[in-house]
């Protein structure tokens, strides 16, 4: 792995290094000279009582097998669709649910993809491999569209939801007023991990270390805690299925793809290193969309620092909003 300016390259057995990255971890807090970078504040506690976010499961077929996805909805208006990065689920973007300013003139949508969260694997999951596809990837954006009867809304997807974002932006860009892709570039190869679905590495453990290099070190404490809790409840070999779909199958079609149908922005935070500035640059560039740059945030914008990422989403949410013909 390589770090920031003044680090070294460190060359090992992976397979170890995930058995005993959480301890690992502890030692190099220990050792990191000067005091921890100071973190925004937390958001403020939901309000007691009931929430605003309403939970619903909807069916529907894809590539002819039938699934059952779980969704969240909140707010009035036309509708933005969210889509969870790698081994994660809908659940990142409970901010945005719960924001009164955005729910005032969107309804804010985000589902677990199957095998994701509360959306239900196939009944043989434990004698089956998962391993997402870009072409299955999109036929169930698509065919969750269809099956809310959703016409022409805009896409919000980070990491690998930002990439299929920009895929469908290319192929599909007539089926969305915008698409909004956060933190996802055209693949990465070096974020494939084979070595984490074994039987001597919890996934779940070494997961939220995995990830926890890609918050930013100011975000505030609360949401990127709950931001990493989500990791540690993935199913098995699921995060292992996504990232294959990242690394190694949606590289296949990037030349072929064409410009955006659609307004796209390509959001950046400064601390990705899985989809750093530059890859996110030479897909705006690539497909004709405009790279919004995010000073001082991570790779989980919409959870790791909601009220940051406010700042930078919802002027491009307003443009949007005047485009929308649904």
């Amino acid at each position: 792995m390589v770090a920031g300016a003044g680090a070294a390259t460190v060359h090992g057995d992976r397979a170890a290094w995930a058995r005993a990255a959480v301890v690992i971890d502890r030692v190099l807090d220990a050792l990191r000279p000067g005091p921890s970078p100071e973190r925004e504040p937390d958001p403020a506690p939901a309000p007691l009582g009931i929430g605003p976010i309403v939970g619903r499961y909807v069916s529907f077929e894809v590539g002819g097998v039938r699934q059952r996805v779980y969704y969240e909805s909140a707010g009035t208006g036309p509708a933005l669709v969210c889509l969870h990065t790698a081994g994660a689920d809908s659940r990142q973007f409970r901010y945005l649910l719960e924001d009164p300013e955005l729910t005032g003139q969107w309804t804010v949508i985000a589902f677990d993809m199957p095998w994701h969260g509360r959306s239900e694997p196939p009944a043989g999951w434990r004698h089956e491999t998962y391993r997402l596809t870009t072409e299955t990837y999109a036929a169930t954006v698509l065919g969750f569209l269809d099956a809310l009867g959703l016409r022409r809304p805009v896409l919000a997807g980070c990491s690998m939801g930002g990439a299929i974002a920009l895929y469908l932006a290319s192929e599909h860009g007539d089926r969305f007023t915008g698409v909004c892709a956060l933190e996802g570039g055209l693949g990465n190869p070096s974020r494939f991990v084979e070595w984490t679905h074994r039987a001597d590495v919890d996934h779940s453990a070494f997961l939220t270390s995995w990830v926890g290099g890609l918050i930013a070190p100011a975000s505030p404490a609360g949401p990127a805690a709950q931001t990493l809790w989500g990791y540690a409840q993935s199913g098995p070999g699921v995060y292992q299925g996504d990232t294959y779909f990242y690394a190694q199958d949606l590289p296949k079609y990037a030349d072929s793809l064409k410009p955006a149908g659609c307004p796209l922005y390509v959001f950046s935070g400064e601390y990705d290193y899985s989809a750093t500035t530059e890859m996110s640059r030479e897909a705006a560039v690539r497909l004709g969309g405009e790279l919004v740059e995010m000073k001082g945030k991570g790779h989980f914008p919409m959870s790791e620092d909601p009220a940051g990422f406010a700042g930078h989403l919802f002027p491009v949410l307003q443009l949007l909003h005047g485009k929308y013909e649904g």
